[in-house]
């Protein structure tokens, strides 16, 4: 009788993956659009205008970054073309959007939770003075 005083050890059967393990169904890149929406909406404030013009810039943004993971270039390339579909998409953004609002847009990107509370408090200060 082999006893260990730690317990059970690992089977050498191996396991399928648990459920955490798993890859998450892929989404498209509406359904990934509309997942983030309601931070953009809620940061930065948008009308239902630009609600949809976001939105519109963004789908194709995403949908062009998923075809390139596709294609499986090679890393070099694929960090060029990623990066030339991000600025597309900024440009796109600042042509459509008060510069404000694109302002917020760009805090977002760079560090997405200090630009979220930075909106949070301005609401804040201004529900205060109203």
């Amino acid at each position: 009788m082999n006893q260990n005083r730690f317990g059970r050890q690992r089977s050498a059967i191996p396991q399928g993956p648990t459920a955490s393990q798993q890859e998450p169904e892929s989404l498209t890149a509406e359904e990934y659009v509309e997942k983030e929406m309601p931070k953009f909406i809620e940061t930065m404030g948008l009308d239902p205008f630009e609600e949809a013009v976001v939105r519109s810039i963004l789908v194709k943004s995403v949908q062009k970054r998923m075809e390139l993971q596709i294609l499986n270039l090679e890393e070099k390339k694929m960090r060029e073309e990623f990066d030339k579909t991000i600025k597309e998409q900024d440009a796109e953004l600042k042509a459509s959007l008060p510069p404000e609002k694109y302002q917020i847009y760009m805090e977002m990107r760079e560090n997405p939770s200090k630009a979220q509370r930075k909106q949070k408090k301005k609401k804040r200060k201004d529900k205060s003075k109203g």
